[in-house]
Protein backbone atom coordinates (compact mmCIF):
# COMPACT_ATOMS: atom_id res chain seq x y z
CA UNK A 1 0.00 0.00 0.00
CA UNK A 2 1.47 3.43 -0.97
CA UNK A 3 2.11 6.09 1.68
CA UNK A 4 -0.21 9.08 2.28
CA UNK A 5 -0.27 11.44 -0.74
CA UNK A 6 0.82 8.76 -3.26
CA UNK A 7 -0.90 6.22 -5.52
CA UNK A 8 0.16 3.23 -7.62
CA UNK A 9 0.15 3.39 -11.44
CA UNK A 10 1.42 0.32 -13.41
CA UNK A 11 3.58 -0.89 -10.57
CA UNK A 12 5.04 2.57 -9.93
CA UNK A 13 4.37 4.78 -6.93
CA UNK A 14 3.41 8.29 -7.99
CA UNK A 15 2.61 11.45 -6.10
CA UNK A 16 -1.03 12.56 -6.06
CA UNK A 17 -1.86 15.59 -8.21
CA UNK A 18 -2.00 19.00 -6.53
CA UNK A 19 -5.54 19.71 -7.74
CA UNK A 20 -7.05 19.18 -4.30
CA UNK A 21 -5.24 22.16 -2.77
CA UNK A 22 -6.82 25.62 -2.70
CA UNK A 23 -6.01 27.85 -5.65
CA UNK A 24 -4.35 31.18 -4.96
CA UNK A 25 -5.54 34.46 -6.46
CA UNK A 26 -3.70 35.53 -9.58
CA UNK A 27 -2.36 38.99 -10.33
CA UNK A 28 -5.16 39.82 -12.79
CA UNK A 29 -7.79 38.79 -10.26
CA UNK A 30 -6.33 41.09 -7.61
CA UNK A 31 -6.05 43.94 -10.15
CA UNK A 32 -9.69 43.39 -11.15
CA UNK A 33 -10.87 43.50 -7.54
CA UNK A 34 -8.89 46.69 -6.92
CA UNK A 35 -10.38 48.29 -10.06
CA UNK A 36 -13.89 47.27 -8.96
CA UNK A 37 -13.42 48.86 -5.53
CA UNK A 38 -12.04 52.05 -7.11
CA UNK A 39 -14.93 52.29 -9.58
CA UNK A 40 -17.45 51.61 -6.81
CA UNK A 41 -15.95 54.54 -4.89
CA UNK A 42 -16.16 56.79 -7.95
CA UNK A 43 -19.79 55.98 -8.73
CA UNK A 44 -21.41 55.48 -5.33
CA UNK A 45 -18.87 56.98 -2.91
CA UNK A 46 -17.88 55.55 0.43
CA UNK A 47 -20.39 57.39 2.63
CA UNK A 48 -18.62 60.69 3.10
CA UNK A 49 -20.07 62.69 5.97
CA UNK A 50 -21.28 65.94 4.35
CA UNK A 51 -17.99 66.98 2.77
CA UNK A 52 -19.69 69.89 0.92
CA UNK A 53 -20.98 71.53 4.09
CA UNK A 54 -20.12 75.26 3.97
CA UNK A 55 -18.34 76.55 7.03
CA UNK A 56 -19.06 79.99 8.39
CA UNK A 57 -16.09 81.80 9.87
CA UNK A 58 -16.42 82.22 13.60
CA UNK A 59 -14.82 85.17 15.35
CA UNK A 60 -11.71 84.31 17.25
CA UNK A 61 -11.38 84.82 20.98
CA UNK A 62 -8.89 87.66 20.57
CA UNK A 63 -11.23 89.69 18.32
CA UNK A 64 -12.33 92.87 20.07
CA UNK A 65 -15.91 94.11 19.62
CA UNK A 66 -16.38 97.33 17.63
CA UNK A 67 -17.63 100.24 19.78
Amino acid sequence: MPPEGFHVVRQHVRRNPRGSRGKKLGGWTIAGIAAFVWLWGQVFGFGEAEADKPTSPAPSVSASPNR
